[in-house]
């Protein structure tokens, strides 16, 4: 039975986040293990390889749907039982024309006194598989803000209601949310390395996501056959030149349902999120 208080990840050296963004994963996770580290069982060696999904491919080849839900019960550390969230696709919304599915992040979670709050939504082009709109509102004593940015595929660009704006590395850009569910459509092969250019702000590539092998996981959802999968990536923002990671524990089936997020946040230890309740489509 998974330890969801212990993790895989709670002696490694980490560096410091805020806790929504942990808990949205919002691309700033634990300090990535330094390269004299990678022995541990399960570690890639293999080369990194490319991957880019079919120009063909279509939304109703993709593992998730529109109605799907996902609840997850949320433990802090020594803290124990500390907050709730769920992972939604909705749709279709049109974007500028395009029909595209919104997914959303919500959870809010309480250590003590301390609350956080926080609502992310992705709207995704199913068709290509690329996100058009990012939104993001979190409320917590670590930082409160929103950020509202649109994104501009053909032209490369993207920009936000704050003024900002940039140039993206691709002509297929995802955000923070929707590059977990494109994780879900990769063959996520046994000791395979996966790396992408495909974050809409360019200084967060390249992003590596790396198997690292199977596990058996039980949550209250159920027992499952997983494949145990890291997601490094940039963040200069939060940490300079070193890279954040987040580890992900999903169904080893067509669907690959992320029932096990785990990572580190500040004075508290370990953070995990474990799957509470699965509704697949409508």
């Amino acid at each position: 039975m998974d330890d969801p208080g212990s993790g895989l990840l709670a002696n490694r050296n980490v560096l410091p986040l805020s806790l929504p963004a942990l808990l949205l994963l919002m691309l700033t996770a634990i300090g990535a293990p330094r390269a004299q580290d990678a022995g541990t069982p399960g570690t890639v060696t293999s080369p990194p390889v490319v991957h880019t999904p079919a120009p063909d491919a279509r939304a109703d080849s993709l593992p998730f749907r529109v109605g799907e839900r996902l609840e997850y019960h949320i433990r802090l550390g020594r803290f124990g039982s500390n907050g709730k969230g769920s992972m939604t696709v909705s749709g279709p919304v049109d974007v500028r024309g395009t029909a595209t599915w919104l997914l959303r992040f919500d959870f809010s979670a309480r250590v003590g006194p301390i609350k956080a709050q926080d609502e992310t939504e992705s709207w995704l082009d199913p068709e290509r598989m690329t996100a058009l709109r990012f939104h993001k509102r979190e409320r917590h004593p670590f930082a409160n803000g929103t950020q509202d940015v649109e994104l501009f595929p053909v032209e490369q660009r993207w920009e936000g209601a704050d003024g900002a704006r940039g140039e993206s590395p691709t002509d297929a850009p995802l955000d923070e949310l929707s590059f977990i569910y494109f994780i879900r459509t990769l063959p996520l092969e046994i000791d395979s390395t996966y790396t992408f250019d495909r974050h809409f702000e360019a200084g967060r590539n390249p992003v590596t996501v790396r198997v690292v092998g199977t596990e058996v996981i039980e949550t209250k959802a159920g027992t499952f056959n997983t494949i145990a999968v890291e997601m490094r990536v940039h963040d200069q923002k939060h940490y300079g030149t070193d890279a954040g990671v987040i580890r992900f524990n999903f169904t080893n089936d067509r669907r690959r349902v992320p029932v096990r997020i785990e990572s580190r946040v500040p004075l508290v230890g370990s953070a995990v999120l474990l799957l509470t309740a699965d509704t697949p489509d409508e």
